[in-house]
């Protein structure tokens, strides 16, 4: 007997669900790499701590529900968006917060 339309879908959107969650863990580690890189090459401290903060926190959710087979579409739709913003406002972030730390010194 095959398989209806609708159970396919279901399957195929669990399995986009489950790569989806997994691809925002390996850019989570990939992303708090490339920042640990850049600090110990000399690069601002604290804005670059700030903007593995949310990258941490994605990528700890994201191993635990990996862990668990627990999935869920809120973490890949705040992941995906809070990758966007994060990646778009970078650099005017980590100059704005040196100038605030610079201005408080």
């Amino acid at each position: 007997m095959p398989a209806s339309p609708q159970r396919i879908t279901g399957n195929m959107s669990q399995r986009n669900l489950v790569i989806l969650t997994k691809i925002i863990l390996i850019y989570s580690i990939f992303f708090i790499f490339m920042k640990a890189v850049v600090i110990f090459g000399g690069a601002w401290l604290v804005p670059n701590l700030l903007l593995m903060l949310p990258f941490l926190i994605l990528g700890t959710v994201a191993g635990i529900q990996i862990k668990r087979e627990k999935y869920s579409w809120w973490l890949v739709g705040i992941g995906a968006a809070a990758i966007i913003i994060i990646r778009v406002n970078e650099t005017a972030f980590s100059v704005w917060v040196q100038q605030q730390l610079m201005n408080q010194a």
